[in-house]
């Protein structure tokens, strides 16, 4: 029987590193991210995609953020599914400046948002007491021609009514439902 030495290339790394991910494994991940560089073979966007997502999973927004901006320095772009999963691990932990911090990075990167950005911004916002610009990011998401869903309109709606705040803030004289 022949031996073979099968090295790992970019696809096998990423594929572990999603595993790990999976598996609620975030410095396993962040390990075999490390050992893709020692091996010579430069991370893309899918390796640092998957590495955010595994620190999101466990609640490691600090570790999410500095893996953003350096697959952002190391890549050709950031997707902005990366940045959206950077947000949601800020507004997990009630870190609403740092949420908005990502959210202005995205838009110097020169991409749109998604409704998931907004929502997750809108909602580190909202658990910080920071009702006003909560709801001013739900207006951009509306003047960026973007639906808000289940998941993003009521729960503001109803808590931007019980803080007494409502459409007025968000300037869409009541037409998303606040």
């Amino acid at each position: 029987m022949l031996e073979q030495h099968l090295r790992p290339n970019a696809i096998s790394y990423n594929a572990g590193i999603s595993a790990l991910a999976n598996d609620g494994e975030w410095q396993q991940a962040l390990s075999l991210l490390g050992r893709m560089w020692q091996s010579s073979l430069r991370p893309d966007l899918i390796s640092y995609s998957a590495g955010v997502v595994a620190c999101v999973k466990e609640g490691q927004w600090q570790w999410a953020l500095l893996l953003l901006r350096e697959g952002r320095g190391a890549t050709a772009g950031t997707a902005v599914v990366c940045y959206g999963a950077a947000i949601r691990a800020c507004a997990a932990a009630s870190e609403w400046q740092q949420a908005l911090s990502v959210l202005r990075e995205l838009r110097l990167a020169r991409l749109q948002p998604d409704v998931a950005a907004f929502s997750a911004g809108a909602s580190a916002c909202e658990k910080g007491g920071q009702w006003e610009q909560a709801l001013a990011l739900l207006g951009e998401m509306r003047e960026a021609r973007l639906k808000a869903d289940v998941i993003t309109a009521p729960p503001g709606s109803a808590r931007a009514r019980k803080a007494g705040s409502g459409s007025r803030l968000c300037g869409c004289s009541g037409r998303c439902g606040m």
